[in-house]
């Protein structure tokens, strides 16, 4: 706080109370007005934060009554700042620990804060929420992230007090709903001390247990206090942290442990636990008696569609006579392979005379026809054929080819 100036602080205090002719000076009434302010001491005040603001690592707000038009300035100094929840805002109802204090060169009242909380939160309860919103903003109260419980667990695993009726309630209830389940249970400490080592060396002992479909945690009603132990950290990651479904059946409807909003399902009491964990044996009977009656009824029906449609199909004629087709398809094939024959004679004979045309044609063009007509071929000694005398001279060897063989002769030269 800033000290009053020098001036106030020397001011001579005249005797008796001021008057006109004989007035103090602004200095002498400031400096009596934060004398008599500093006297008043620390109080606890109880307001909502309308103004909030951060200079220099001072907080720099205003506290407004509840109820009344009234409202004060205060000030945190960044010693003190370090010491109050840093989730502390603007519209907050808290209670504070404040000194007043006069600010003599400037005129005015403020309230030094020593320490500041939330209204109705204790250590434990402000704690517990601080706790609370950790956890959530790491995601370990996410839905996506809750397992399913099994429809029918064999075995049960159940944490709880030794002869406590929340162990007497799950274990009646779930053995009425289903007597063939069981139950694997661990007693542990449901207050005091013992509770957090207990209990998490109990959710990490049956979690490992491959037997143990589902785990219960469960005790009976009680105050906040004895209750806080299912809140501890250590507990509520060991519940976050198991692969087995895990439920929650801690004290009453009103109750709310941190392990409520981790489990993978809150019972609202034990006895609920046992319900919404093992279904009902005579429930279940009464659904697969419909199922079966369903499923009777179904078979019926799709049996007694398929025998008419059996008859449907007998009653066609071809179902009736099987030979009528054959029959009907015999005469067709007859006539087709009449058919076929006969245009296959046609092909035939039309291809023969168009043979023999071609033949003809082929031998009237053929050398050999001309060779028989009287005509030969004279070849040079190299095969050429000569077609003048000119290309064969007088002593030129040649081979004369006719109809009906070969003979060698010499040319006599060209006739004169």
């Amino acid at each position: 706080m800033t000290d009053a100036p020098p001036a106030a602080q020397s001011a001579p205090a005249p005797s008796g109370l001021p008057t006109a002719d004989e007035p103090w000076p602004v200095a002498t009434l400031s400096a009596k007005i934060r004398g008599y302010i500093e006297r008043l001491g620390t109080a606890w005040v109880e307001g909502e934060i309308t103004q909030w603001g951060i200079s220099g690592g001072n907080v720099y707000g205003k506290l407004k009554d509840l109820s009344e038009d009234a409202t004060v300035g205060f000030t945190i100094w960044s010693s003190v700042r370090t010491r109050i929840p840093a989730d502390l805002k603007q519209g907050d109802r808290v209670v504070a620990l404040i000194k007043p204090n006069f600010w003599v060169k400037g005129g005015t009242l403020t309230m030094q804060v020593f320490d500041m909380k939330h209204v109705g939160l204790g250590d434990l309860l402000e704690r517990l929420e601080r706790l609370r919103r950790q956890l959530a903003s790491e995601g370990l109260f996410d839905v996506g992230r809750k397992k399913k419980l099994p429809f029918l667990p064999h075995c049960i695993g159940l944490i709880t007090g030794r002869d406590s009726d929340a162990e007497k309630d799950v274990l009646r209830n779930a053995q009425l709903r289903w007597p063939a389940v069981r139950f694997r249970t661990i007693h542990t400490a449901v207050q005091g001390e013992r509770v957090v080592p207990d209990v998490t060396a109990a959710i990490k002992a049956l979690d490992a247990d491959p037997e143990v479909d589902v785990i219960i945690v469960a005790r009976g009603g009680g105050d906040f206090q004895n209750l806080l132990g299912f809140s501890d950290e250590r507990v509520v990651r060991a519940a976050a942290e198991c692969s087995t479904p895990l439920v929650s059946a801690i004290g009453h409807e009103a109750d709310r442990p941190l392990l409520d909003d981790v489990a993978d399902l809150r019972a609202s009491t034990p006895t609920d636990a046992a319900k919404r964990v093992v279904p009902d044996v005579a429930e279940e009977m009464v659904r697969v008696h419909q199922a079966r009656a369903r499923l009777s009824m179904r078979l019926t029906h799709l049996v007694t569609a398929e025998i008419d449609r059996i008859g449907h199909l007998r009653s066609r004629p071809s179902m009736m006579s099987p030979s009528w087709i054959v029959d009907t398809r015999a005469e067709e094939l007859t006539r087709y392979v009449a058919r076929g024959a006969e245009l296959a004679l046609r092909l035939v004979d039309r291809e023969m005379t168009r043979t023999g045309e071609l033949r003809s044609q082929l031998r009237a063009l053929s050398p050999q026809g001309t060779l028989d007509r009287g005509y030969a071929i004279v070849q040079l000694a190299d095969g050429s054929v000569a077609r003048a005398p000119e290309e064969a001279p007088a002593g030129t060897e040649l081979a004369i080819t006719l109809a009906e063989g070969r003979i060698g002769a010499v040319s006599a030269g060209r006739d004169q």
